[in-house]
Parts: structure tokens; C-alpha cells; sequence
């Protein structure tokens, strides 16, 4: 599994080694924005472009990651790789939200056998209120909207900078 150091020069990281991610360069990837109440999902089209939301998962205070809904979207859509967001520190560290986001990331991949990559998704909240209230939208009462709009900002800024790299080789 991949990790994802806050040094945006050295996106990947595995046990001290500097690996790329396994995650293939076309099919939908699908986009995870962890929260200890609400789980932001989105989805990439076929040429890995353009993130779009899906659906946020709800769990209930003390109760699991909703993996049966969780595998049902799965099955669905087919995503040949899932970008975790992964909730660093202001100053790029790892606190407890990062590790329970590595947690259902390990349990997601045991359970899908799909490649996995994790993605900074500081302040990818914050962006998602900004675009809603951008569009002259209001942000009350559409939490769960707003779940699934981060989980869709993280993936398109990960889909723009994997191109990104890909240009410069």
C-alpha cells in the first residue's frame, strides 16, 4: 500500500522505498473522503479526466464503515483503482483522522483486491463549500452533497496531477 508524504515533490512513499502507484492509467477510479460521520464518495470517467460525486455513505456514531453499500457502488460502477483521501495536519503530519482513514483503506483494499493510492485532502471540504456557494448555491442542509463534492475535489486534483507528471516524463 502506498502512502502519501506531505512533501507534494515525493507524492509516494512505501516503507522508506519511493514506488509510483499501481493504480491503472485508464477506467474509472473511485474517490474516498473519509469522516468519522460521513464518507464522501466520487467517481473518474473511463479516461480518468473529469471527478464527478456519487454518493456520501453515512455511519452511525460507534458503528462500522458501511462496506456492504460500499461494495454494491462497486460492483456497479467497476473502478479499476480507489484514491483514499487522506486527512493530513496543517503542517502535513499524520494525526488520528489519518489513521482511521488508513484503516478503512486497508480494509477496502482486503475486501476489493483493487489497487490503492492515498491523496492530501486538506481543506478538500473547504473547497467544496467555496464551489456550492460559488454557484450561488446554498450549503445548508446538503451535508451529504458536500461529502461527496470533496470526495469529488480530491479525486480531480489527484487525476490533474498524476497528468502533470505524466507530461513531464
Amino acid at each position: 500500500m502506498y502512502d502519501q508524504p506531505a512533501s507534494p515533490s515525493c507524492p509516494y512513499r512505501a516503507t522508506g522505498l519511493t514506488i509510483p502507484p499501481m493504480l491503472p492509467p485508464l477506467g474509472r477510479l473511485l474517490a474516498v473522503d473519509w469522516g468519522d460521520v460521513r464518507i464522501g464518495l466520487a467517481l473518474s470517467d473511463e479516461i480518468q479526466v473529469i471527478a464527478t460525486p456519487l454518493e456520501t455513505l453515512v455511519r452511525r456514531p460507534g458503528k462500522r464503515f458501511p462496506m456492504p453499500r460500499f461494495l454494491e457502488l462497486v460492483a456497479q460502477h467497476a473502478p479499476v483503482g480507489i484514491v483514499v483521501g487522506l486527512p493530513l495536519t496543517a503542517d502535513g503530519g499524520e494525526g488520528d483522522s489519518a489513521a482511521g482513514a488508513r484503516e478503512i483503506a486497508d480494509a477496502i483494499g482486503r475486501r476489493t483486491g483493487l489497487p490503492l493510492d492515498f491523496w492530501d485532502e486538506r481543506m478538500s471540504t473547504a473547497r467544496a463549500l467555496a464551489a456550492i456557494r460559488e454557484q450561488g448555491g446554498s450549503t445548508r442542509r446538503r451535508k451529504e452533497d458536500v461529502d461527496a463534492l470533496a470526495a469529488a475535489v480530491v479525486l480531480q486534483h489527484y487525476l490533474e496531477a498524476r497528468r502533470r507528471r505524466e507530461g513531464e516524463r
